[in-house]
C-alpha cells in the first residue's frame, strides 16, 4: 500500500493543481472516483493485463469501460496513467485527490458510529458542532448504527478518532480504576 501511495502522490498532486486552476475541483472528483472503481473492478483489471493488449488497446478499453462519464481533460489524465501502467493506483489517486481537496476546501469527511439511528436535525447538529471543534466544513459520510455503545457516538475523520460514546468512557473508567 505504501508504495502504491508513493507512486499515486505525484499523480493526485499533478490532477489537483490542474483541477483546482481550471476550477473544476467536485467534477475531477467524481471523475476520478469513477475510474478508481472501474479500476478496482477485478475481472477488468485481468482483462487488461493480458500481454496480448497493446498499451492503447487497454486505453481504449479502459475509457470504454469508464463510458461518456470522463470529460476529455480527465480522458487524458486516465490515458496517461495506462500508458505508464500504474492502472493499480487510481483508487490510491483518487483518494489522494480527494485529500488534498478536503484540505485545501477546509472540510472533512466523517463517519459516525452511534447508538441510535441520528434524525436529520441530529446530524446537521453534530456536524455543526464538529465543523467548530475542527475549524473546517463537515460532510458526515455515513452513519451506522451500533447498540453496543450504549449511548453517544465514535467519529472517525481520517486518522482522527473521537470517542463520545458511554461504553468508551466506562472502558476509560475501568482502566484508570485497574491501574
Amino acid at each position: 500500500m505504501a508504495e502504491l501511495t508513493t507512486v499515486a502522490r505525484p499523480y493526485a498532486k499533478a490532477a489537483f493543481e490542474f483541477a483546482r486552476e481550471k476550477g473544476l475541483l467536485a467534477e475531477w472528483s467524481a471523475q476520478l472516483a469513477l475510474a478508481a472503481a472501474v479500476a478496482s473492478d477485478d475481472d477488468f483489471a485481468r482483462y487488461l493485463a493480458r500481454p496480448l493488449l497493446t498499451v492503447e488497446q487497454q486505453a481504449e478499453a479502459f475509457l470504454k469501460a469508464a463510458g461518456d462519464k470522463l470529460g476529455g481533460d480527465v480522458r487524458n489524465f486516465v490515458t496517461e496513467i495506462v500508458h505508464n501502467k500504474r492502472v493499480d493506483a487510481l483508487p490510491a489517486i483518487a483518494d489522494l485527490f480527494d485529500a488534498l481537496r478536503a484540505e485545501f476546501e477546509q472540510a472533512a469527511n466523517v463517519v459516525v458510529l452511534s447508538a441510535y439511528e441520528l434524525s436529520d436535525a441530529q446530524r446537521q447538529t453534530l456536524a455543526a458542532k464538529l465543523g467548530q471543534k475542527l475549524g473546517r466544513k463537515i460532510d458526515i459520510e455515513e452513519v451506522t448504527v451500533d447498540r453496543s455503545l450504549i449511548g453517544g457516538v465514535v467519529i472517525r475523520s481520517g486518522d482522527l478518532v473521537i470517542d463520545a460514546s458511554v461504553r468508551g468512557k466506562l472502558n476509560k473508567l475501568a482502566a484508570t480504576l485497574n491501574s
